[in-house]
């Protein structure tokens, strides 16, 4: 087919969204449409999601976000839905994967369930969009082969690939995301949910090489482990305060001055960024790719960019910050490229969510 419109539905976390993409036999794509409604603000005093908390809210917003987002095209030039299958929260994906196969059904358009982390990966094709929102988006699409950093609140990993679904999963976390640590310490040190802004933003304030923190040291070199990181902030603010292990780690946001805060945000986020940066480069300087691209939440991070530019000697060309957070239009396009070479459908009748789906 010339020229083929998806609709991609997200519903792996707290974020409900949706939107159409357009690509031609070119393998160009368009953004037409993209909405997202986020329950962000229902988990910020629990310091992060709440899954059930989250799931209801797809149940609210799922149907109105979808019509928003089919209202410029019209179901009539649907060609194919594509539907997170995986992975996130099992109560979230369930909501999606299950409105994905009623529409499918009722409107007898076909399925297409993908990887949400893979999506990430491919919010970076987007080269063109007809919306009404004034997105910044990559000047030309990556060319393979392509190293892939996926850096956000449940997922850290690096991914090589060759082709269009034909990749190498190289390293990934063997603990918490890199995302999901700067929310922790964020609430160590008593700065709001989420995490990545609110550590990035008190670390201008403070000293990147006040003191060091460890870095994990993992069998497979492009593995990441951030859980040790995440502890050694702890003991360290409680040492910066003359307490052992032993005080409460809710205590001590009362107990630190703003300028102790200001160093530990800026320590943690030099080490932690620097963990992604130098396995990137590892695999840059083996790999060798034609192009790398950033996915995930923790992509917007000033501090990342500045590092990547720093020591990656090619240029990484980002995409528009609000397409690399959950949306809906990366999966859309991931589901676009399916329908466009021709892989298989999923039966709507028996699609599953898969909340531990790996790459």
């Amino acid at each position: 087919m010339d020229e083929m419109k998806v609709l991609g539905i997200e519903t792996s976390c707290d974020e409900t969204a949706a939107a159409v993409v357009e690509i031609d036999k070119s393998l160009n794509c368009s953004l037409l449409s993209n909405v997202v409604a986020t329950s962000m603000d229902l988990h910020a005093k629990y310091g992060g999601v709440v899954p059930e908390i989250a799931a209801r809210s797809h149940i609210e917003s799922i149907i109105p976000v979808i019509d928003e987002a089919t209202q410029p095209v019209g179901w009539d030039n649907i060609d194919a839905i594509a539907v997170t299958k995986g992975a996130g929260l099992g109560g979230s994906l369930l909501i999606g994967v299950m409105t994905a196969r009623t529409l499918s059904i009722a409107k007898d358009k076909p399925l297409y369930g993908v990887n949400h982390v893979e999506g990430h990966i491919y919010a970076n094709f987007l080269t063109t969009h007809s919306t009404p929102y004034d997105y910044q988006l990559a000047s030309k699409a990556p060319v393979f082969p392509i190293l892939g950093l996926i850096v956000s609140g449940g997922h850290s990993q690096l991914v090589l690939f060759r082709d269009h679904f034909d990749y190498t999963l190289l390293g990934r976390t063997q603990d918490d995301a890199v995302g999901e640590a700067f929310d922790k310490v964020a609430k160590i040190i008593g700065l709001p949910y989420p995490g990545g802004p609110s550590v990035g933003k008190k670390a201008l304030d403070g000293n990147a090489q006040a003191f060091d923190l460890p870095k994990a040291k993992m069998a497979n070199k492009y593995d990441f482990s951030f859980s040790g990181l995440k502890t050694a902030v702890l003991r360290q603010a409680q040492a910066i305060i003359g307490q052992d292990y032993t005080f409460p780690s809710k205590d001590l946001p009362d107990r630190l001055s703003e300028a102790q805060k200001a160093d530990i945000a800026a320590v943690f986020q030099r080490v932690a960024i620097e963990t992604v940066v130098d396995k990137t480069i590892l695999a840059y300087e083996e790999f060798r790719p034609t192009s790398v691209v950033i996915g995930g939440g923790v992509a917007a991070s000033p501090e990342l960019r500045r590092q990547l530019a720093e020591r990656l000697p090619i240029e990484i060309t980002y995409q528009d910050p609000r397409l690399m957070t959950d949306n809906g239009a990366m999966i859309a396009t991931l589901g676009a490229f399916k329908a466009q070479l021709g892989q298989p459908t999923d039966n709507a009748y028996t699609l599953e969510p898969q909340p531990n789906l790996s790459m």
